[in-house]
């Protein structure tokens, strides 16, 4: 866990509040997210200058230098965009938290962010009408930036690379152990999920040419439950990490298959869609795409990571449990097999 500083404490604490804080009590709780990163809810006390006390909730998280698979920097970038100009491209009704104090530790190579703490409903607690709200929200996002093209981009040379879920894609297709488990007589998958996934594999040139004449747009690459907030009608979105250069409608394969709400995932493919071209449609033409891609982008971003999960799944100690995670794993490609009727 990191170390909470009083005197950083009580500077962020002073912006916050619009007020002299000279001292803070405080408690920390852990919080899931960020990729091997720090994340504590810091609570407490503080006194002002004038002996008032107020109390206060903030996020601190802390990330140290690793190297994720062809995105080598992304450990530093959410701080880089706090340190830019990014906030200003969100709106009232879709945004990121509010930083209230960044800083790099260059000896450390360690960077840690204050933000504003986010209560609302999130993970699988989405309805399906919030489902559909981040989806447009999302596109009316990426379709501002597109429209707009911000200079200060030219100076975030930090973004994870257009070509990355092909790279992805390609790494786990050659990972013997999932590849070759799939059309192995041993193998206990349904059959015709192995093939769904084969034939991806097979037509992977011609899907990938047809995604490569999409849009490229800003991509969060991480848009799943679990980092989108619905509050007070609004959508926020934590965890800006994997951002870079991707295509259109790559991130609602995450929002559609990434650990999400197995028995709606058809609802939510046939709902998200619509609502997604919707709000990218407010900025840009692209009434002369037909081919979505999104069915085919979920199988390449998610397919072999499920064969994944399932065959570590086989692997744990507790029997019951390691057959629910199966039969999640299996449902869920089971899911996706079924969204190619939505096609």
């Amino acid at each position: 866990m990191s170390e909470i500083k009083a005197e950083t404490l009580t500077q962020v604490l002073s912006k916050i509040l619009g007020t002299t804080i000279i001292c803070a009590d405080f408690q920390t709780k852990q919080l899931h997210g960020g990729t091997l990163g720090d994340v504590q809810l810091v609570t407490g006390i503080a006194i002002t200058a004038d002996g008032g006390k107020l109390p206060y909730r903030i996020v601190s998280k802390t990330q140290k230098k690793w190297e994720r698979f062809s995105d080598p920097d992304s450990w530093r970038r959410e701080y880089d965009f706090y340190k830019s100009n990014f906030g200003a491209l969100f709106s009232e009704s879709f945004r990121w938290p509010e930083c209230y104090y960044a800083e790099m530790n260059e000896e450390e190579n360690e960077t840690q962010i204050w933000m504003e703490y986010i209560d609302g409903i999130s993970g699988l607690d989405l309805t399906g009408d919030m489902y559909e709200r981040a989806a447009e929200e999302l596109g009316r996002f990426q379709g501002k930036v597109n429209a707009e093209q911000p200079a200060f981009f030219q100076n975030l040379t930090n973004l994870s690379n257009v070509e990355y879920m092909k790279s992805f894609y390609l790494h786990y297709r050659s990972w013997k152990k999932v590849y070759d488990y799939i059309r192995s007589d041993d193998c206990e998958i349904p059959k015709h999920l192995c093939k769904m996934l084969i034939d991806i594999d097979e037509s992977a040139d011609e899907i990938f040419s047809r995604i490569e004449k999409l849009p490229i747009v800003l991509c969060h690459r991480d848009f799943w439950v679990a980092n989108i907030f619905y509050s007070d009608g609004k959508t926020i979105l934590i965890d800006w990490d994997t951002t870079g250069w991707g295509y259109l409608g790559e991130d609602l394969a995450s929002l559609i298959a990434d650990e999400a709400d197995i028995e709606h995932m058809v609802e939510y493919y046939r709902r998200c869609i619509p609502a997604y071209y919707k709000g990218f449609s407010e900025y840009a033409d692209i009434s002369h795409i037909t081919d979505n891609c999104v069915y085919e982008m979920i199988l390449l971003m998610f397919g072999y990571r499920l064969i994944e999960w399932y065959m570590n799944a086989g692997a744990g100690d507790k029997l019951q449990e390691t057959d629910d995670e199966s039969k999640l794993y299996i449902h869920t490609l089971q899911k996706i097999y079924e969204m190619r009727n939505e096609q």
